[in-house]
């Protein structure tokens, strides 16, 4: 049962009826100002019941510089450009238009669209829409490409202006400098104090929220602020803060404290921005289990946010949530400034010229290796089927650290290495939010590479074990991602790995790779069908 809880809202003087998963609960708002905070600048990076250890807020003069994205930054119409880029997301000021024409509506492209997508939100067969150009059935679409599409819908869906944009949701290039650990550590509240036992490693909260940031990919200003609307742990020190197993409010009773709670969080965001991507999630499921058809007009990260909200409030309280007077979007802008000024300044990150740059297959030139596991999820559930598992054939023991190496399948900068995991930045700008990014996943921690090296193409990366996440033998994990989104084996952005194509099955794991006529299936244990040389 969720506890009545005590949450400031930044800088707003309101009292805020706010109705928790469980049923009908009042939050009591207080009244709170909160002064513009100079942030550290600094350099970063089950579950058992959390403890609360103070940690020290002492700032040291000299590291002492301005991060943007903190309240509104002080004199942001005049540090902004003279002639600031226009937005191409779709805003309540310019929304989609819906005219209809001869019973077609009228919808421009928007990033990270593919035909067959926009075919399953409009509910229409894929030859029916119109264009004024040629329409490709693969790859991605250009952006603000108008279309004509068959109004077949049964009624014209609500809250079809774009909400939130992609950017905001993905760690992606908008993420830029932000700094987890500064920012908590300025903002002062609970979440600065809060430790908690993360797979047998010591956490502190900020350490907590960038590590589900930048595993999952998803935004830290949007993690934090929801954190903060929901608990008011960032700010604030609220009344039973140390004794709440679910600062959050999903109340899973095994998946209790904030690392877990944060992790569910990305979950749900991932099942709507991928699941509104590939158009395979239309729909939104509300807590109580009702569901609603989302307007197809929305953007990936429109649907991520709404989903995020419908799994824990019921349809009125979510309504007043996104869309009343003190929603979540003005709570947000008041802690991190105009999403839309970042979103400009970025996006479109998705472009229809986008290609995947060659890449090897993660292991060395003649070595034999098993296909052990075909496309499956990046990460966590609700990210694409953009995984895939290699292991070394050396009749080594189950789970044994393999004396073989992985290999950097393209020349890359490590700016992750811990974990378990070894993250291959490509463009070598040092940002996982930017360019094309390789994970390895199940990298023994004994000679893995540290962060700063520059690995050429084919040197050595890690050695494949069962170390990290779930395995039942020693393998390598292999993903990618472009601009903090991560892309699935196949269209609009297939997996090629020394020629050879990535192509999924029915079901996770299952799938094959094939170079002209040759044909290797993955087989989870192995066997004459999963074994793959690589000769170039």
């Amino acid at each position: 049962m969720i506890k009545e809880q005590t949450i400031k809202k930044t800088r707003l003087n309101i009292m805020k009826d706010t109705n928790r998963n469980r049923g009908e609960n009042k939050k009591k708002g207080q009244n709170r100002l909160i002064i513009l905070i100079i942030l550290i600048s600094l350099s970063l990076a089950g579950c058992h019941f959390p403890t609360p250890t103070p940690v020290s807020t002492d700032l040291n003069p000299q590291q002492q510089t301005e991060v943007s994205g903190i309240l509104n930054p002080p004199n942001l119409a005049t540090a902004l450009p003279s002639e600031t880029p226009p937005v191409t997301l779709p805003t309540a000021e310019n929304p989609q238009e819906e005219t209809l024409l001869d019973g077609h509506l009228r919808y421009r492209t928007q990033q990270g669209d593919t035909l067959a997508a926009i075919a399953l939100r409009f509910d229409v067969p894929v030859d029916s829409i119109q264009s004024a150009v040629p329409l490709s059935e693969e790859g991605l679409l250009a952006t603000g490409i108008q279309h004509q599409i068959p109004d077949i819908l049964e009624e014209h869906l609500p809250f079809n202006t774009p909400y939130l944009p992609d950017s905001e949701v993905i760690y992606g290039p908008s993420v830029g400098d932000f700094n987890v650990l500064a920012f908590v550590e300025a903002a002062g509240g609970f979440l600065s104090t809060y430790q908690e036992e993360v797979k047998e490693k010591t956490l502190t909260g900020a350490e907590i929220v960038n590590k589900v940031a930048i595993e999952t990919s998803t935004n830290p200003r949007l993690l934090l602020a929801f954190l903060e609307y929901q608990s008011g742990w960032v700010f604030d020190f609220p009344l039973d803060a140390a004794r709440d197993p679910y600062p959050i409010g999903f109340g899973a009773t095994l998946d209790t404290g904030l690392y877990k709670e944060l992790m569910i969080s990305a979950r749900v965001l991932a099942q709507g921005f991928y699941g509104w991507r590939d158009g395979s999630r239309l729909n939104i499921s509300f807590y109580g289990g009702s569901v609603a058809r989302l307007a197809p007009e929305l953007n990936a990260g429109s649907a991520a946010i709404m989903a995020l909200f419908g799994s824990l409030y019921l349809p009125e309280a979510w309504e007043n949530h996104m869309f009343g007077d003190d929603s979540f979007l003005s709570f947000y802008r008041e802690i991190f400034g105009d999403e839309l000024v970042r979103a400009a300044a970025v996006e479109p990150y998705l472009s229809h010229t986008i290609q995947q740059p060659e890449l090897m297959l993660p292991f060395a030139i003649g070595e034999a290796w098993s296909f052990t596991g075909g496309p499956h999820i990046t990460w966590q559930t609700g990210t694409p089927r953009g995984a895939v598992d290699f292991a070394p054939i050396t009749g080594e023991p189950a789970c044994a650290i393999s004396a073989w190496w992985t290999t950097a399948a393209a020349s890359g900068l490590v700016v992750r290495s811990d974990w378990n995991v070894v993250a291959l930045d490509l463009d070598g700008d040092g940002d996982e939010g930017t360019g094309w990014v390789l994970i390895y996943m199940h990298i023994a921690e004994k000679d893995r590479p540290a962060v700063g090296t520059w690995l050429e193409k084919d040197e050595k990366l890690g050695h494949p074990s069962c170390e990290g996440g779930n395995s039942t033998g020693t393998h390598v994990h292999f993903a990618r991602k472009y601009n903090g989104e991560w892309f699935g084996v196949g269209d609009p952005l297939p997996m090629v790995l020394s020629g050879w194509r990535v192509f999924a099955g029915d079901r996770r794991y299952e799938g094959f790779m094939q170079k002209g006529e040759l044909i290797v299936s993955a087989v989870p244990y192995g066997s004459s069908d999963a074994k793959i040389i690589r000769d170039e």
